[in-house]
């Protein structure tokens, strides 16, 4: 049997909420079976279809790893997070895990389309969907997808990037999402439009990250394949030419890159050997 590559809904309608991963980091650690008793939702203490979100949110965010019988494990990323920043206070970690989200083509598939290829920057929902359903059909030619299902991701990813507040009292209760702070999207009535985050809340290391699947083998990339190519700092972390520069002049300062904007140029060479597991480990140390 051929695995499908694509995904809709596995969310179960609930966007990832504040609170959610830290609970599924610390149960997981302490039993990689928590998810086969009840599908983890005694242990999270939420219910059913909440137990099976929060897999699904931390699957996608690559925090764990499925091993069949054995269980869940916590995955290489998952462990640097539950030992540097258990409860994601810090915006390194959130960034972490929107990028990897939005990369998972395969389990996220709408979060990866519309951020790398649905090019509107203003829209209503209904435009989205429209879009959407003719990106998924015409371009991706995927077959016998379900309408649905992908008008219901959509809305998620609405609700997921526009920042709210909520009025509820009980945090339990809160459908709040951790990303709100960043402000991607912005809402006005029924219009929505992407925004450019506030760059005090984006460390420059998260531009790093992602800079490193964009470098050619010679260990460079141009400006401009930065912030349009797919997966790119451009397209994921709604960043413009202007934002872009800003956080590779950090990154230029610290010696990890060297830019070269003379004659045209506007090229990036990598100068450091990092890795992105690195970049992790050293981000989180030097707060230490």
């Amino acid at each position: 049997m051929i695995k499908k590559k694509y995904r809709f809904k596995g969310h179960e309608s609930f966007v990832l909420r504040e609170g959610w991963l830290n609970k599924g980091l610390r149960e997981t650690e302490r039993d990689p079976l928590v998810f086969t008793k009840n599908y983890g939702a005694d242990a999270l203490g939420v219910g059913p279809n909440m137990a099976k979100s929060i897999r699904y949110w931390m699957r996608c965010s690559n925090l764990i790893e499925e091993k069949g019988k054995k269980g869940v494990f916590l995955s290489a990323l998952g462990q640097k997070i539950w030992r540097y920043d258990a409860y994601l206070e810090d915006y390194f970690s959130l960034w972490l895990i929107h990028c990897n989200i939005v990369k998972n083509r395969e389990q996220a598939t709408c979060w990866n389309l519309f951020f790398n290829f649905c090019q509107e920057m203003e829209f209503t929902k209904d435009e989205l969907v429209k879009e959407m359903f003719y990106r998924i059909e015409n371009i991706e030619r995927i077959e016998n997808f379900s309408e649905k299902s992908v008008e219901n991701d959509c809305e998620t990813i609405l609700r997921m990037y526009v920042k709210k507040i909520e009025k509820e009292s009980d945090p339990e209760e809160k459908n709040i999402s951790p990303f709100g702070i960043f402000e991607l999207l912005k809402q006005k009535d029924h219009m929505y439009w992407k925004n450019q985050p506030n760059l005090n809340l984006l460390p420059a290391e998260i531009v790093y990250y992602l800079l490193l699947d964009c470098v050619s083998k010679e260990r460079s990339v141009n400006i401009d394949e930065l912030l349009k190519m797919p997966d790119s700092p451009g397209c994921l972390l709604h960043l413009k030419r202007t934002g872009l520069i800003d956080r590779l002049e950090i990154l230029e300062k610290k010696e990890w890159i060297q830019m070269n904007r003379t004659a045209g140029l506007d090229m990036v060479y990598l100068k450091k050997e990092i890795t992105k597991e690195e970049v992790v480990d050293q981000y989180f140390q030097q707060l230490r």
